[in-house]
C-alpha cells in the first residue's frame, strides 16, 4: 500500500497526508468496505509517521480541550 511512511521525504509526506485527508470524506461516503479499511491503515501510517518526526509540534491553544472551553464561554 504505497510506500513506506518512513522512506518518504517530509515534503512527500506531507504531500501524501494533504492527498488523503482530501480524499477520507468521499471514501468512507462511497468505497467498498475493503477500500475504506485500507485508506484507513494507510492514514494512520502516514499521521504516525509525521508525529514521529514532530513530537513537539506547535499545538493551536483553540484546539485544546481548555482552547475550547473558553470559546464556549
Amino acid at each position: 500500500m504505497g510506500i513506506d511512511p518512513r522512506e518518504l521525504s517530509d515534503a512527500d509526506l506531507i504531500k501524501e497526508l494533504e492527498t488523503i485527508h482530501r480524499t477520507r470524506h468521499d471514501t468512507l461516503l462511497h468505497a467498498p468496505e475493503d477500500a475504506l479499511a485500507a485508506h484507513s491503515v494507510r492514514m494512520t501510517e502516514l499521521e504516525a509517521e509525521y508525529l514521529r518526526r514532530h513530537p513537539d509540534r506547535p499545538v493551536t491553544p483553540g484546539r485544546t480541550r481548555e482552547g475550547a472551553r473558553a470559546r464556549e464561554t
